[in-house]
């Protein structure tokens, strides 16, 4: 199984970037001399990973449009076009592989698609790799699967699938993740400018070019989070396939022009290689992380996470007596709880006013009301209690504010208000760099329009992890 990680910068199809494609002529080079090694390893069937296929939280979806169809025009290029067959067996093999590893896959149809308004149309993590390895000659039906929010962990699972399921069918199989590495390069970059981000690109282009699978899914998430990428869940799930596997892996090109980081890179699989069997490896890791981020929870922290877990269960609220209570803690205070998954935001629910008795009931409270009904989420299950990160943010009484110039997004909180109508946002959140864009969000939240006048607060917090 030759595997593979490819960008999908559409400036480097001609007819999309006309004289700007020769500033990514190397990755051009780069993604023809992937497919030339493809089509020599005897892959009668490409599997393609794209983070810009429907997105689901909880499966990984995979294709089933009986012909794969996709084009260019959204880049202005409409006459670039594209139709694969689908190779459902694989398809349907490989969700079958899934479940056998305890990993959520769905197939994605026309109704699915229809029931939640997503295309079946190959995106641009598709068609622009696909337009070079077809230059080098590589003409394969295909499957082509989405990433997913789950954990590192299950997502290098998928991989795994894939490769049992080519055993099963007895089938050459190329598995390629699609993705870009950071957005952030340079100032002006799509993402804006994160002077840290070029450490990432720098870590990805080491660790692929040493198929450290593990070191991929133990990078710092800070880091990650910072890099604004879109290519690490893909070349995660790819890793899967080269389970237990001696790997050559090669990165044949890394470029950067636009502030965006574009590599290709080949792995190719040779012999059995227990040093290589991650799986118990990863779950080991897994739950000493666990333990470790246990250990240095905060009061209010703990709290928030006994409380919700204890109700999740089906068990009563945590008991706690006075005496355990810090001083600093007895007393009213309005609280917002966040709760994280895998990096990114699974709930998040506060007041603005204390609405408890004190401040532990109030983060009880917020707990469950963060991690149940929080209408931009489904209730939290039981087996994602052990993903699950937590904050506190324990909010000062909000004082009024003339105008703009007296706000600092890194520093206060702002709620909006005119009327009835009311919007609220924490300090310190990632991308939001000015006030302008801090009040413009919350007066969004609240439904109020951006060039509407509204009065202003801010708050300071003190958050608790």
């Amino acid at each position: 199984m030759h595997c593979g990680v490819v960008p999908h910068p559409p400036v480097a199809v001609p007819e999309v970037g006309k004289r700007e494609a020769d500033k990514v002529s190397d990755t051009r080079q780069a993604l023809l001399e992937l497919g030339r090694r493809i089509k020599d390893s005897g892959a009668g069937v490409l599997v393609m990973i794209s983070p810009h296929s429907p997105v689901f939280a909880d499966a990984i979806v995979i294709n089933m449009a009986e012909k794969l169809r996709g084009d260019l025009a959204a880049f202005g290029a409409p006459g670039v076009t594209f139709e694969c067959d689908n190779d459902s067996r694989l398809a349907n093999e490989i969700i079958a592989q899934c479940e056998k590893l305890n990993l959520v896959s769905a197939a994605l149809d026309e109704r699915l698609a229809g029931e939640f308004n997503v295309q079946l149309s190959l995106d641009h993590g598709i068609t622009v790799p696909l337009y070079f390895l077809r230059q080098a000659g590589l003409e394969l039906p295909l499957v082509v699967s989405s990433m997913s929010m789950f954990s590192f962990e299950q997502l290098y699972r998928f991989g795994i699938a894939v490769a049992r399921a080519s055993e099963t069918l007895h089938r050459r199989v190329a598995l390629l993740a699609s993705g870009d590495l950071s957005h952030r390069l340079t100032p002006g970059a799509p993402a804006g400018y994160e002077p840290e981000a070029f450490k990432f690109d720098e870590e990805i282009v080491r660790l692929v070019g040493s198929a450290d699978a593990l070191s991929l899914i133990n990078l710092d998430p800070d880091m990650v989070e910072k890099a604004g990428e879109c290519g690490l869940r893909p070349i995660i799930m790819m890793m899967g396939a080269l389970d237990g596997k001696s790997v050559q892996p090669e990165v044949l090109s890394y470029q950067a022009p636009f502030g965006v980081g574009y590599m290709v890179a080949s792995l190719q699989p040779g012999g059995d290689d227990d040093g290589r069997l991650l799986l118990q490896p990863m779950e080991k890791n897994r739950r000493e992380k666990l333990k470790a981020r246990r250990e240095k929870e905060s009061f209010l922290v703990k709290l928030a996470r006994e409380t919700l877990e204890n109700y999740v269960l089906g068990k009563p609220k945590p008991e706690i007596k006075s005496e355990e209570i810090p001083p600093e803690f007895k007393r009213r205070a309005a609280v917002f709880v966040s709760i994280k998954k895998n990096g990114q935001l699974r709930g998040c629910i506060g007041s603005v006013y204390p609405q408890q008795e004190d401040l532990v009931q109030e983060v009880m409270h917020n707990a469950i009301n963060a991690g149940i009904h929080d209408p931009r989420f489904y209730p939290v299950r039981p087996e994602e209690l052990d993903e699950l990160t937590y904050s506190v943010d324990v909010l000062t009484e909000p004082e009024p504010v003339s105008g703009l110039e007296q706000l600092d997004p890194k520093k206060y909180g702002v709620i909006v208000r005119k009327g009835n109508k009311s919007g609220l946002l924490l300090p310190d959140l990632e991308g939001i760099d000015t006030a302008r864009e801090q009040v413009d969000i919350a007066k969004e939240k609240a439904g109020i329009g951006r060039h509407e006048d509204a009065a202003l607060e801010r708050f300071e917090v003190v958050r608790y992890k």
